[in-house]
């Protein structure tokens, strides 16, 4: 296939992926406090396929709600877009936090990465053990089968402080209890989150203001490839092997393309080619503030950005809706 045209793809749909992400995140925002985890995602999975069926793409989603089975839209194969336009591969969270979108806690987002038609590691929905640092240091100083406190010493070293002064962002599950431990002993702090290791990766790309130095630990592969998609476009690097621990899983794999079961992946590995990364805040969070309601209005805060530039827009949106939040274009 060819290469798509990288100007025609920015121009085009870099602000029709806010208005995507911006349509989903309100959706979302419409039941967050409410304690329906259910109730608020399919919201948003409603408004993004809504918004992804108005562009002018040939899309395919590679990383989704789910299998066909399992996920009654925009799960893993759909085609999205109204037919026109460039063969794209998507990766998409709606809801990216449905407990902390359900209990209003910080850091909910609604994201999406497009690149080109086989750009996007096809996961399976495992776990990933990941590792993740943010922009500025040599390219793989730091390996992911290291052990914590040679992580830290390295990335100590590199920004010219103490193991104290730094932090690192860990996924608050039983499975991790030894390795925050391990942490803890070299005098790094710890931000243990609930859900949503995509802002928690993504929060690595400026520690000045999320306070975020490093992110260590396992969670969902589809959301490494997510992440991935960010850090292309943000800065950073990561580094992700699928846990592929029993046979069910490894012959899942192999159906989705995988041969080599104990690979580590890049960043460049998950998400290749010239690659759109959109995120908008449903809740409040370190780097995007969530959606706020008044009268007849909903206010959006999104990041989109592009991995070919390196340009990063930040758009504050107000959006004129009716009584049911349904949007007036």
């Amino acid at each position: 296939m060819a290469d798509i045209d990288l100007s025609a793809m920015d121009r085009v749909l870099t602000l029709e992926l806010v208005r995507v992400t911006e349509r989903a995140a309100v959706a979302a925002a419409m039941m967050r406090g409410r304690g329906d985890e259910k109730a608020a995602d399919q919201a948003a999975v409603d408004a993004m396929r809504n918004e992804l069926n108005r562009l002018s793409i040939r899309g395919r989603v590679v990383i989704g709600e789910g299998e066909r089975d399992e996920a009654p839209m925009l799960f893993i194969g759909e085609e999205v877009g109204n037919g026109d336009g460039p063969e794209v591969d998507i990766a998409l969270d709606p809801l990216e936090g449905t407990t902390i979108c359900a209990k209003n806690l910080p850091n909910s987002l609604a994201v999406i990465a497009i690149t080109h038609r086989n750009g996007l590691l096809n996961a399976p929905d495992v776990y990933m053990d990941k590792l993740a640092i943010g922009p500025g240091f040599p390219e793989d100083f730091i390996e992911l089968d290291m052990p914590p406190a040679e992580i830290v010493r390295r990335i100590a070293k590199e920004k010219d402080v103490r193991a104290h002064e730094l932090t690192a962002c860990i996924l608050d599950r039983p499975r991790h209890q030894k390795l925050i431990e391990a942490v803890r002993e070299t005098g790094v702090a710890i931000r243990l989150i609930g859900d949503g290791d995509v802002a928690g990766i993504i929060h690595t790309t400026d520690p000045e203001t999320t306070g975020i130095d490093f992110y260590i630990g396992s969670g969902g592969a589809p959301e490494g490839v997510l992440a991935a998609a960010a850090l292309r476009c943000m800065g950073g690097q990561i580094w992700g092997r699928l846990t592929l621990d029993t046979d069910e899983k490894r012959s899942r794999a192999e159906r989705m393309g995988i041969s080599e079961p104990r690979k580590i992946y890049s960043k460049e590995d998950m998400a290749s080619g010239d690659v759109l990364f959109a995120a908008t805040g449903v809740t409040d969070g370190n780097l995007l503030q969530g959606v706020s309601f008044r009268r007849g209005v909903a206010m959006t805060h999104t990041i989109v950005t592009r991995s070919h530039t390196g340009t990063q827009r930040w758009v504050r949106a107000k959006h004129i809706v009716e009584d049911k939040f349904e949007f007036i274009d």
